[in-house]
Formats: structure tokens, C-alpha cells, sequence
């Protein structure tokens, strides 16, 4: 099994300080392998302004000489009995028991390896998180005995993805391109031209999707 490194609560980046969170809904952002936290926190200014946002560090050090921080190790993650992804999920959700309250209405949006993190938790939890915004990710191939709640629950998913990424293995996105539709009310563009990055095309389907789940959540 995986050990669990928690995630540093001193490295969150917060779109508002904690006098400001209360009542509001909360955007957790999960950044790729070898970033860190301020590379997804500088789209803020492009997201709805009601949601507090944070940005999360991965709690581990990739290899060297790859810079910044990941979610789980690449190598080996096929192996059987791997659970390198769930154990990074537990330890995101670990660190928003402590962070935030219960009651309050969460968010997820990953990039990358975020991504799959994000979908993991949502996994785990399925009635923890209102969605989760999947860019450049992919569903984790192994079972979850959540999965079948989650498939009751139907939480919206945004999935975005460039037609011209070579980064995600294909297994992995046929896999997932399978999986969400049984699992999740699923939404979202492949974007021609795109590599594995996120364009301003596709930011626009984002905030519209972003907007939409607000408009879900009002009374």
C-alpha cells in the first residue's frame, strides 16, 4: 500500500482570507505533475467570482531533475494492486476535513494528474463534492466500491481534452472515455489543435460550466 504524505495546509493558495470563506462554495484546484500550486491559481480571475478558490500543493517530489511537486509516482502506476492515485485522493480529502466545514458545497478541478485525483475523490466520496472540472485527465482503472453509489449519485463532469495530447496514454483515455458516461452526468470538448494544455477556448467552457453549477446550487 501507498503511504499517505498529508498535503501542507501552509502552501494552499486562498482567493480570500478566512473571514471572507463563510457561506460561500469553495473551488479546490489541483495543479499536474511537476508544477505546483500557483500554476492552476493563476486562472482565478477568469472563474466565477462567488467561489473561494484554493490551490493545492501535491504533497510529494517527483524525481530528479523533474521540478515541482506530484500526486503519485509515474513509474509503476500500472502495476498490479497499485493504489498510488486513491492514496493521494485520501490525502487531498484529509486535508479539506481539516480545512473547511462539512456542510459547505465543494468543487474540484484538476489538470493532469489533478485531474484523476480529482475524479478519485469524487470516487470516494461521491457525496462530498456537488463536481469536478477534468482537464487533460483520466479515470484511474481500478475498482472503487464506491463506484456503484457514485453511478446512483450521477455528479456533473466537465472533461476537457486537446485532440492532439500525447501525454495521456490512449488505454487511459479509452478507459475513461468508457468509464464517465456509467458514472457521472458527463459534459465537455475535445479541442482541435490542442496539446496537453488548457486554451482560453476551452476557459470559456469552464466558467460556463462553473456558472451553471452555481445556478444549480441557489435556491
Amino acid at each position: 500500500m501507498s503511504e499517505m504524505v498529508p498535503v501542507d495546509a501552509d502552501a494552499v493558495l486562498w482567493s480570500a482570507p478566512a473571514d471572507e470563506r463563510a457561506g460561500r462554495p469553495l473551488l479546490v484546484l489541483l495543479h499536474g505533475y511537476g508544477s505546483d500550486e500557483r500554476d492552476l491559481f493563476g486562472l482565478a480571475p477568469f472563474l466565477p467570482a462567488e467561489f473561494v478558490v484554493a490551490a493545492v500543493r501535491a504533497p510529494l517530489s517527483p524525481p530528479f531533475p523533474t521540478p515541482g511537486w506530484s500526486w503519485y509516482p509515474i513509474e509503476g502506476l500500472d502495476a498490479p494492486g497499485g493504489d498510488a492515485v486513491t492514496t493521494a485522493a485520501r490525502s487531498l480529502i484529509d486535508w479539506l476535513d481539516a480545512a473547511t466545514p462539512a456542510e459547505g458545497t465543494v468543487g474540484l478541478l484538476g489538470f493532469s494528474q489533478g485531474a484523476a485525483v480529482a475524479l478519485q475523490a469524487l470516487r470516494l466520496q461521491p457525496d462530498r463534492f456537488a463536481f469536478v472540472v477534468n482537464l487533460a485527465g483520466y479515470v484511474d482503472s481500478g475498482a472503487l466500491p464506491t463506484d456503484e453509489h457514485l453511478a446512483e449519485v450521477r455528479p456533473p463532469v466537465f472533461w476537457g481534452r486537446g485532440a492532439r495530447d500525447e501525454v495521456i496514454p490512449a488505454a487511459r483515455v479509452e478507459h475513461t472515455i468508457q468509464w464517465l458516461p456509467d458514472h457521472v452526468e458527463l459534459s465537455g470538448r475535445v479541442y482541435a489543435g490542442l496539446t496537453h494544455s488548457v486554451s482560453q477556448e476551452e476557459l470559456v467552457d469552464v466558467r460556463a460550466f462553473l456558472e451553471k453549477q452555481l445556478a444549480a446550487q441557489r435556491p
